[in-house]
């Protein structure tokens, strides 16, 4: 391929991509040396990795005439033999950044009008939000990271860190009177504690059990089968309250049909009903029930 043709339109010529690129790993050796990112020695590049990715984001090098076989070689080395104090995150994002430049660098193997390219154009412009975005949330990190910790630099109400051990000031007990006071509760052993335990009185509700020989006991008496309310159990005499009385009428609804849907998942009765809001027809599974 061409390296002119690969040469994005408006691209500065090589002095000026030269002088960008001594000006920015003059910039960027200080922190090469210190573990920013790895130092690159390729074809038509010599400078951090950070600083090749600035470079092909910025359309401002040529990608044609880099070596991807060299650039992930050295990356390897660089890896390799990366000091024990570069965190593993650092690291890789090496790998990330060097990901993308060869994600880059093999769009640009397809020719220019292909929709291929126009895809790989679209693509590196995302590639370039996410290293923004990359950028600002390891600036956000490193800001947290460099503020006063809470019990390490700073403190709550202004109370110093303590160093040395703590004694915690506790209660005298005399064992004596320990003893005795343990003695005491032993002579007073035959005292019956006479004190009324309140126990809530508890509702006298319908059970499901009921309600399912409830059904089968009034199917067995007719074939046809009856609506659902033909089969709730018979009312109570004058309940204590209105309450009480709304409470059993609603648990003897709810025990009856729960009671009528495990017979019916279990092949004993067919529940059916005519219509919405109409009454809900119970019968025999032999005989069958209104759809």
């Amino acid at each position: 391929m061409d390296q002119h043709a690969a040469t994005r339109a408006g691209e500065p010529d090589a002095a000026c991509i030269d002088e960008t690129v001594s000006v920015l790993a003059a910039e960027d050796g200080q922190a090469g040396r210190e573990g920013g990112s790895p130092h690159l020695t390729l074809n038509g590049f010599t400078g951090p990795l950070e600083t090749l990715l600035t470079l092909a984001r910025a359309q401002r090098i040529n990608l044609a005439a880099i070596s991807l076989t060299a650039l992930l070689d050295q990356l390897t080395a660089a890896l390799q033999q990366a000091p024990k104090r570069i965190p593993l995150g650092q690291q890789g994002d090496w790998v990330v950044m060097a990901a993308w430049l060869v994600q880059l660098r093999t769009r640009l193997l397809l020719p220019a009008d292909a929709p291929a390219q126009q895809d790989a154009v679209v693509e590196a412009d995302a590639f370039r939000t996410r290293l923004v975005a990359l950028e600002d949330m390891q600036a956000l990190a490193g800001w947290l990271e460099r503020r006063p910790q809470r019990g390490h630099d700073v403190f709550g109400r202004g109370q110093p860190e303590f160093f040395g051990n703590a004694v915690a000031a506790g209660q005298a007990i005399d064992v004596v009177e320990f003893l005795w006071a343990s003695l005491a509760l032993f002579d007073d052993a035959t005292t019956v504690d006479t004190t009324e335990v309140y126990r809530a009185r508890p509702f006298e509700l319908y059970a499901i059990a009921e309600a399912r020989a409830r059904i089968l006991r009034l199917l067995a008496e007719t074939s046809e089968g009856a609506p659902l309310e033909r089969f709730l159990p018979d009312p109570a005499g004058d309940p204590a309250s209105e309450k009480l009385g709304k409470l059993r009428r609603r648990s003897g609804w709810a025990s009856t049909f729960m009671a009528g849907l495990e017979l019916a998942k279990q092949g004993d009765v067919v529940l059916g009903q005519g219509g919405d809001f109409e009454p809900i027809h119970v019968a025999r599974a032999s005989a069958g029930a209104p759809a």
